[in-house]
């Protein structure tokens, strides 16, 4: 499978998801734009990245980069998101059927890859741990984005 049907299916997945929450889901058109997915929660406009993990195994962990890549036919350039590029990034773990949903202030934290280890003997709990199906996150961005408007 090649990454752009890779990225496909996550994307899929991730309506999938926001759908089974009840919430709205917007696609834009092309992929100029800085986010895969809007989605609508209670009114609330959330921008989505969608991003596909992949695992690693001499670490024995899945990653996602948190790069934006840019591609043309002689090259690939890879570039930093900016804060208000999206409002959310979620990483899709597909062997395991998962996301985790990062903020975007989390995700762009990153120096260029982030690490989700899903085995249970840790000495200590990774970071990226409290990010694992972490939905309610976006309903209370949602509820916040309310107080503010």
């Amino acid at each position: 499978m090649n990454t752009k049907l890779k990225g496909d299916i996550a994307e899929q997945a991730a309506i999938l998801e926001a759908l089974r929450h009840g919430w709205g889901v917007l696609c834009p058109v092309g992929d100029r734009l800085p986010y895969d997915l809007v989605f609508d929660v209670g009114g609330k406009l959330v921008k989505v990245q969608v991003k596909c993990a992949w695992f690693d195994d001499s670490r024995q962990n899945h990653v996602v980069d948190n790069r934006r890549t840019k591609t043309n036919r002689r090259k690939m350039v890879r570039d930093e998101y900016q804060p208000s590029d999206f409002d959310f990034a979620l990483a899709y773990v597909p062997d395991l059927d998962l996301f985790y949903v990062f903020p975007v202030d989390v995700f762009i934290s990153y120096a260029s890859e982030i690490h989700m280890v899903e085995a249970g003997k840790r000495q200590r709990k990774p970071l990226s741990a409290d990010y694992r199906d972490a939905w309610e996150l976006i309903l209370q961005w949602a509820a916040h984005e309310e107080t503010r408007v």
